[in-house]
């Protein structure tokens, strides 16, 4: 007998005992001696017999309500694709009584996220995903969801240390190493790499710091090339590429201009790449265009319109998709899988560093 087909009249047959009774010991309800319950468990576990969670889902009158806290896409692109995640799980688990209300906020204005994060909790929602992107301004939110019993789940942005229910997203510190090898690779000769940030305030998102971090480790771990007049088999020392962080206002700040200007006007002597460190690559890419700089390696992140317009003409030269979709959808089905079927939620929850070029594109596009 298979294990899904597995009744409890099925059981109460080798138990021989009434189906009600098996009821009862799989509820945890009502009266049953020991012995008799002791014996209809050894027949579930002998049939290898799995509750049907969904069937009890959708049999209780029990909803659910699910908060979600993220940048407001209308006014950053990159924001949409995780909230067509969050949508297409919200649809999934509406037949099982789930309603998900996303809390939008502007990436740019701290009192805006305060405004939206103090608006869920006063909902007080039976969990939480949330991307926090104020880092210092999420702590408090969070001390207080654990007082309530609130479960939250981070995305985009993970934070060590906090007893959040679980992180989908990708390891930003390995997206960071990874774009340096990128950037770097099959050049050989020493040169200057940018790190670019684009209207971020870097001190307070723990991603992007990250991912800064990644990127220096990569070149800090390069073997060095021995000091003039030194054998090469001497012991390594000396530097071999000078990495430069740059923070750069909002595009529309005529301050932007004016220090990629400078960049590339020859500011830093030998550059070779530019990576930036959020899904803003199109924003440099016209630069290098105008200054015909295609020889300067320009690497950054997401599968937005624009990046992909830049990578197919060869401007940007790589891109690592970080499963934006993915990380809305998932991050609501944690919540779910905790409070409705009852599952382990890991505490870590990965995505793929998925490295973009204009030959493989086409098979990364949502149709």
């Amino acid at each position: 007998m298979e294990k899904n087909a597995v009744r409890l009249k099925d059981i109460a047959a080798k138990a021989n005992v009434s189906v009600g009774t098996v009821d009862r010991v799989l509820h945890n309800r009502g009266r049953v001696s020991e012995p008799v319950r002791q014996r209809v468990l050894l027949m579930m576990k002998e049939l290898e017999y799995e509750p049907n969670l969904i069937a009890r889902t959708l049999g209780s009158n029990r909803t659910y309500q699910l908060a979600a806290l993220q940048p407001d896409h209308t006014l950053d692109p990159y924001w949409q694709a995780p909230r067509n995640g969050i949508d297409k799980a919200a649809r999934e688990l509406k037949q099982y009584g789930v309603s998900v209300t996303v809390y939008s906020y502007n990436q740019t204005e701290v009192g805006s996220f305060l405004a939206q994060a103090e608006a869920a909790t006063r909902a007080r929602p039976d969990g939480i995903l949330i991307a926090p992107l104020f880092y210092r301004e999420s702590l408090a939110f969070f001390e207080q969801w654990r007082q309530q019993g609130i479960p939250y789940v981070l995305f985009n942005t993970y934070i060590a240390g906090l007893p959040a229910l679980s992180y989908v997203g990708q390891d930003s510190y390995q997206s960071g190493f990874l774009a340096g090898k990128l950037v770097q690779f099959g050049q050989a000769e020493p040169g200057t790499f940018v790190i670019a940030h684009i209207a971020e305030d870097v001190a307070n998102s723990v991603h992007v710091t990250q991912k800064e971090r990644g990127f220096r480790d990569y070149f800090a771990q390069l073997p060095t090339p021995p000091p003039p007049g030194e054998a090469n088999g001497g012991p390594p020392s000396g530097k071999l590429h000078n990495i430069v962080s740059i923070d750069l206002p909002p595009p529309a700040d005529p301050a932007f201009a004016r220090q990629l200007n400078r960049l590339l006007d020859g500011e830093q002597t030998q550059l070779q790449g530019i990576f930036v460190s959020t899904s803003k690559a199109y924003e440099i890419a016209p630069y290098l265009q105008a200054y015909h700089r295609e020889d300067i390696r320009l690497v950054g992140y997401d599968l937005l319109e624009k990046n992909i317009y830049f990578l197919n003409e060869g401007i940007i030269d790589f891109l690592i998709n970080q499963n934006p979709k993915k990380q809305g959808y998932r991050g609501i089905f944690a919540l779910a899988d905790l409070l409705l079927f009852k599952k382990e939620v890991g505490a870590l929850k990965y995505l793929p560093l998925d490295i973009i070029t204009k030959e493989n594109i086409s098979y990364y596009l949502d149709k």
